[in-house]
C-alpha cells in the first residue's frame, strides 16, 4: 500500500511540474517522463518488504520520501529541475531573497494539493485494495509491480525517443545521480581551442599591445548580464546607456563566451585564465594553480583592490579570491549601505567605497581596481524604481541593469572628475548571462548554455587612447580576461595561462559547460555553436549566422562534425577534471 501510495504521490508531482511544459506528444511520452518515477517506487518496494514488521519506520520511510518529492515542487516550476546535489551546496543565506521571491500562494497551494495525495493516499488505497498485512500485501501489489517494472525496463527507450529535457528526473533520481561523478580524469595537452570551421584570422588589433602601459585598470563584472540585452548589442532600449557611452573610445567584442554560467567559478577563468573543471566545488579551487591577474599586477607595482556589492559567504568565493594578490578586498560587510538585502548591499554605496580607496592611495600610485556588483541577480530588487514595469521578470531585471548602470556612470565620472579618465585602462564584461524563457525551461543563469546564458558583453575601453568604438568579431572566452589586459599594460604573460591576449588574430573556439542540474558541454566554432547533454547523450548544432536563437538542430545533418565536438569537449573536460585533481 505504501510503494501504490508513492507512486500516487510522485505521478501527481510530476503532472504539476509539467503543467505549462511543451510536452512531445507520442506513446512513449508517458513512460519517457515516469520512468524514473516508476524505478524509485521499485526500489522503495522492497525498503517495504524490508520493514514488513517494522509498520512505524515503513511509514516514517514512506513519509519522507514521498514528502521530498513534493517540497521540490516550486524548485521544478521554476527552475525545470529537482533540486541537485550542488544546488544543495548553494542553498544558502545569500540566496534567500531569491528563494523567498517563489514562495507564491500558487506554489503554496499546490504543495497542499501535493501533500493531500501524500496523507489521502493510503487511506483511500487501503480501502480500496482491502491489503492484508504481511504476505497478502505482498502478493496485492504484484500487478502494480509487474507494471512499473515494465515501465522502467521500456524507460531507457523512451527517454531515447523522447526529449525530456531532465523532467524525467524526480527529486530524489536527481540528487543521487548529480551525487555521483558524471566525468572521468584523464591527462592531455592538446590544443582544446583550435577551430574546427572558423580558420580566417580576424581584424588585426596587434598595434594595441602595450598602448595601455602606465595606465591604471578598472575590471567591471556585470552581474547576470547577457550581450543580447544591452543597447551595445543592438537592443532598444538602451537599458545601460552609460556602458554605451563608455564604448565609444573601446574595442567592443561581439562574440564573447562565458566558460561556466555562475560567478564563482566564472571569476575563477577570469582572473587565473583557468578553466574550472566539471561537478567540482568551489572549495577545492584554493589549492589551485594560480598565478591571478591581481597578483601579477601586484608584483608589477600596482596596488590592487576588489570591491564586492554582495558577500564573499556566496557558494565558496573566498577559495577564489583569498590569497590571489588583492592588498584590499571588501564585500557587503565592510562596505555597508543604504539598502542591505540578504546578497549584499546598493551600488552606490560600493562605488563611493571604491573612489575612497583611490583617494587614499599615493599620488601617481598605479591601481588594479576590482568591481563586482550585484545589480542584475534574482530576484532583481531595486531600492528605487525604474523605467519599465515592475509586473514580469524581464522588465525587474532590465531595471535593475539600468540602476547598476547608473552607478557604474558614477564611478566614470569620479575617475573623470579626479583627472583619471584619460590614464584609466577599462575593461567591463558579463560574468554570465541570464535567461527567460527563450529555451523551454531555461530560465535564471546556472543551467544551460544557450547563447542567453554565456554570450556576454566584452569590451576594452581606454578613453583619449582608443580613436573610436572598434568592433571585434574574433571568437573569445573570458579565460582571455588577464593575458588581455596583460598584453595591453604591456606586461609578459605566465605561461600557466590557458587563455589568449584577445589582440592575437588567430581564431580559436570558445569552451563552455554547466554541471549544476543536467551535465552540458559546449563551444562556439565560428558560426556554429554545439551542445552536448552528457545526461541523455543527445547534442545540438546550430548555425548563429543563420539561426541567432538556436532553433535549428543540425547534428544530424552534419553528424561527422557533431561527433568530432563530442569527442573534444569530452577529452577537454576531463582533461581539466585531472588538471585541478592533480593540484590538490
Amino acid at each position: 500500500m505504501r510503494a501504490a501510495s508513492l507512486l500516487a504521490v510522485l505521478v501527481i508531482t510530476k503532472v504539476i511540474v509539467l503543467a505549462g511544459h511543451d510536452v512531445p506528444l507520442s506513446w512513449w511520452s508517458p513512460i519517457a517522463y515516469l520512468w524514473q518515477d516508476a524505478a524509485l517506487v521499485l526500489v522503495f518496494a522492497g525498503v517495504e518488504f524490508v520493514l514488513a514488521s517494522q509498520r512505524r519506520v515503513a511509514w516514517a520511510a514512506y513519509a519522507a520520501v514521498a514528502l521530498y518529492a513534493v517540497v521540490n515542487i516550486p524548485v521544478i516550476r521554476a527552475l525545470s529541475t529537482p533540486l541537485t546535489w550542488s544546488m544543495w551546496g548553494a542553498a544558502r543565506g545569500p540566496l534567500a531573497d531569491s528563494l523567498w521571491h517563489d514562495a507564491t500562494w500558487q506554489n503554496v497551494r499546490l504543495l497542499l494539493t501535493a501533500a493531500a495525495v501524500l496523507v489521502l493516499a493510503p487511506l483511500v488505497l487501503g480501502r480500496t485494495l482491502a491489503f492484508a498485512p504481511g504476505v497478502g500485501q505482498a502478493r496485492r501489489q504484484l500487478p502494480l509491480l509487474a507494471v512499473v517494472t515494465v515501465v522502467v525496463a521500456l524507460g531507457p527507450a523512451a527517454a531515447a525517443r523522447v526529449d525530456t529535457r531532465g523532467l524525467d528526473r524526480n527529486a530524489w533520481t536527481a540528487l543521487l545521480a548529480t551525487a555521483m561523478p558524471r566525468m572521468d580524469a584523464s591527462a592531455s595537452d592538446a590544443d582544446w581551442r583550435a577551430p574546427a570551421v572558423d580558420r580566417t584570422a580576424r581584424e588585426d588589433l596587434s598595434r594595441w599591445r602595450g598602448a595601455a602601459a602606465g595606465r591604471h585598470i578598472v575590471l567591471v563584472s556585470l552581474e547576470s548580464t547577457a550581450a543580447r540585452y544591452l543597447g551595445l548589442y543592438g537592443a532598444d532600449p538602451d537599458v545601460m546607456p552609460n556602458l554605451s557611452e563608455l564604448a565609444r573610445s573601446a574595442i567592443v567584442f561581439d562574440n564573447a563566451y562565458a566558460v561556466y554560467p555562475e560567478s564563482i567559478k566564472g571569476l575563477f577563468s577570469i582572473l587565473c585564465s583557468a578553466y574550472p573543471a566539471f561537478d567540482s566545488a568551489a572549495a577545492s579551487y584554493a589549492a589551485a594553480p594560480c598565478r591571478s591577474l591581481a597578483a601579477v599586477l601586484s608584483r608589477s607595482g600596482y596596488r590592487t583592490g576588489l570591491f564586492h556589492s554582495g558577500r564573499f559567504g556566496y557558494l565558496g568565493m573566498e577559495a577564489i579570491i583569498r590569497n590571489r594578490g588583492y592588498g584590499t578586498l571588501a564585500d557587503a560587510g565592510d562596505i555597508g549601505g543604504n539598502f542591505n538585502s540578504s546578497f549584499g548591499v546598493d551600488e552606490p554605496s560600493t562605488v563611493t567605497h571604491i573612489l575612497r580607496w583611490i583617494d587614499a592611495l599615493p599620488a601617481n600610485q598605479r591601481f588594479f581596481v576590482t568591481y563586482l556588483p550585484i545589480a542584475g541577480h534574482h530576484p532583481y530588487e531595486t531600492p528605487e524604481a525604474g523605467p519599465f514595469s515592475d509586473r514580469d521578470e524581464f522588465g525587474r531585471y532590465r531595471n535593475a541593469l539600468r540602476y547598476g548602470d547608473r552607478s557604474l556612470g558614477t564611478l566614470m565620472r569620479g575617475l573623470r572628475a579626479r583627472g583619471l579618465d584619460q590614464k584609466t585602462l577599462w575593461i567591463v564584461l558579463g560574468d554570465h548571462g541570464e535567461a527567460f524563457g527563450q529555451h523551454e525551461g531555461n530560465y535564471g543563469h546556472t543551467f544551460h548554455i544557450y547563447d542567453e546564458n554565456v554570450h556576454v558583453p566584452f569590451l576594452v575601453a581606454a578613453p583619449g587612447l582608443l580613436p573610436g568604438q572598434i568592433r571585434g568579431r574574433r571568437i573569445v572566452s573570458l579565460i582571455d580576461t588577464a593575458p588581455t589586459v596583460l598584453d595591453l599594460a604591456g606586461l609578459s604573460t605566465p605561461g600557466i595561462y590557458q587563455g589568449r591576449s584577445m589582440l592575437d588574430p588567430e581564431p580559436r573556439m570558445a569552451l563552455f559547460f554547466a554541471d549544476y542540474s543536467l551535465g552540458m558541454l559546449g563551444l562556439r566554432d565560428g558560426p556554429m555553436k554545439f551542445i552536448h547533454e552528457l545526461d541523455s547523450g543527445r547534442s545540438r548544432l546550430f548555425d548563429l549566422d543563420e539561426d541567432p536563437q538556436e532553433t535549428t538542430d543540425l547534428s544530424n545533418r552534419y553528424a561527422r562534425q557533431a561527433t568530432s565536438y563530442v569527442q573534444r569537449l569530452r577529452s577537454w573536460s576531463a582533461a581539466q577534471k585531472h588538471l585541478l585533481k592533480t593540484a590538490r
